[in-house]
């Protein structure tokens, strides 16, 4: 097939067009046009007045080698892609399933990988499986009753279950893995479109249904699911890993394997605090903390495309960043378009928010975390788990701020340091009980001064980013792991057989590079151990 890059075409273009489009590209007739397949879509609005689609398409077309030969142009070649491959070399026995730890991305792809090709895992969770988590979410946003083994962070697909469920990432892939998991995402009932939308996304509602097709087809392989169970200790015999020990619905449960994949989502703070004392390396890393901003989506996408066209595109997403003088850098993350502000909290007596889009995103405002960086200069407490000990005083504090409830207030009054009373020209799209509090006593001076300099800067790029009745929602704790579990070139940590993976142990940040790592550390285990049947 011939591929054909950087074809642009007006937003309100049609199917005939398009056609008529590729023909010209390639100086062929319409007709002679066998069929094609969008490899990516984008939206260029960089200029308000000529904003457009942009294409990279593979096109069938009779006499492919004749069209090449006589269209020489950089826009135009063969399409060649990256065919992603599984190795299957490995010699070494297993003698009982490899454990993975954690049902979240990270876990799930990891697991799709080995059942697919005969390592039989055992997945476990702590959590319950996706469809009594999200009445367990429901309930817990409309009661305020937590239940803090089964909620935003805990449960079958992790966090980013109840997320805006973003598929794009920045991680350098030269072996088909990002496609590839794009592929399993559709093969078990994402849209069709992920696979080429610049920015694809799911949305909560549809993700959810992705991940039960996966854990359905990973147990039809051969893999088993253990939920609410939890990891509460790890056995060795010289270094080597030999066995889990856990707690099930309250009892107590040994499992024997050799291999453990710790998949564990980055909340997992008891977890870390055993793995601490079992003497599994690790270290804090920086992580960036910061406050949930909500706008009205109508002025998110006048400023992104201008006013004609606000309403024939989709909801408008935004990326802004700076480095300030102090040396912090605060940039937007999560950002979620026709979004909801949601509790996320997963400890009693703490409060912890993030952004969620279901698949229409239908919602009227945008929101995105406002983070600052911090580092481990910034915790109190030394040693590994020193930023894990930053959050939870931070969400302690959000916590009594709001009175139990998630505390707003808005950004005019929070850079005054007054209390906001009422709403101002729009309403907060939020699930979860929510006050005003006094979020501006929320972090440390240098923090809160910083937050509000990016604001600033930010209107820059987006004129009246700043505005006053901006809502803000706090605390936005849970960007990353507050640690990195250390592992080696074989992606196994000080000790045999412990494997620690994805975002909970500091090597991803997202959905894509969270299961991209799952899939590595499936690669790692099938090069060094044959399957089990």
């Amino acid at each position: 097939m011939i591929r054909i890059q950087q074809l642009k075409l007006p937003v309100s273009h049609t199917h005939e067009q398009l056609m008529e489009k590729i023909a010209k590209t390639l100086g062929v007739r319409p007709e002679k046009i066998q069929k094609y397949k969008i490899r990516r879509e984008s939206i260029d609005a960089r200029k308000k007045s000529d904003i457009h689609y942009v294409y990279t398409l593979d096109v069938e077309v009779k006499n492919e080698s004749s069209i090449l030969h006589k269209k020489k142009h950089p826009q135009i070649s063969l399409a060649k892609d990256i065919p992603y491959q599984f190795p299957l070399d490995g010699t070494e026995s297993l003698h009982h399933p490899p454990v993975i730890v954690g049902s979240g991305p990270a876990g799930l792809f990891c697991a799709y990988l080995l059942a697919k090709h005969g390592y039989c895992p055992l997945v476990i969770e702590r959590g319950r499986k996706i469809e009594e988590r999200t009445r367990d979410v429901e309930q817990f946003w409309q009661t305020n009753q937590l239940q803090p083994e089964s909620n935003v962070q805990f449960g079958e697909g992790g966090a980013g279950a109840f997320s805006d469920g973003k598929l794009n990432t920045l991680v350098k892939d030269v072996k088909g893995r990002n496609q590839a998991v794009l592929d399993i995402f559709i093969r078990h009932g994402a849209p069709e479109e992920i696979g080429y939308q610049s920015k694809p996304h799911i949305g909560t509602d549809l993700l959810r249904n992705v991940v039960a097709n996966m854990r359905r087809q990973i147990e039809d392989w051969g893999g088993t699911f253990l939920f609410e169970t939890c990891m509460t200790g790890l056995e060795f015999w010289q270094e080597q890993l030999t066995g889990l020990h856990c707690i099930q619905q309250g009892k107590s449960l040994y499992l024997q394997t050799e291999l453990a994949v710790l998949a564990l989502g980055h909340s997992a703070r008891d977890t870390f605090e055993m793995l601490s004392h079992s003497g599994v390396w690790m270290e804090a890393k920086s992580f960036a903390v910061g406050l949930r901003a909500e706008h009205p989506q109508r002025f998110i996408n006048e400023s992104q495309y201008g006013e004609k066209l606000a309403e024939k595109l989709p909801p408008a997403p935004y990326k802004v960043t700076t480095n300030l003088k102090n040396g912090r850098g605060v940039y937007s993350f999560c950002m979620c378009p026709g979004g909801y502000v949601v509790n996320a909290s997963s400890e009693q007596g703490r409060i912890a928010v993030n952004g969620m889009s279901y698949s229409r995103r239908e919602g009227q405002n945008a929101n995105s975390a406002i983070i600052v960086t911090v580092t481990p200069e910034d915790f109190e407490r030394e040693g590994p788990l020193g930023g894990l000990e930053f959050q939870r005083k931070l969400e302690e504090k959000a916590y009594q701020l709001g009175n139990g409830k998630i505390p707003q207030q808005l950004f005019g009054d929070f850079e005054a340091g007054v209390m906001s009373s009422s709403y101002g020209g729009f309403s907060s799209a939020i699930k979860g009980h929510h006050g005003f509090g006094p979020l501006h006593s929320l972090m440390p001076k240098e923090l809160m001064d910083s937050f509000c300099q990016g604001m600033h800067q930010f209107s820059r790029y987006i004129p009246g980013f700043d505005r006053a009745d901006t809502i803000l929602s706090g605390v936005e704790s849970r960007t990353s792991s507050p640690v990195r579990i250390n592992r080696n070139e074989q992606f196994e940590s000080n000790k045999k057989g412990v494997y620690p993976c994805g975002e909970g142990a500091g090597y991803a940040g997202g959905i894509m590079s969270a299961a991209m790592d799952g899939m590595k550390i499936a690669e790692a285990i099938a090069k060094k151990y044959r399957m089990l049947k």
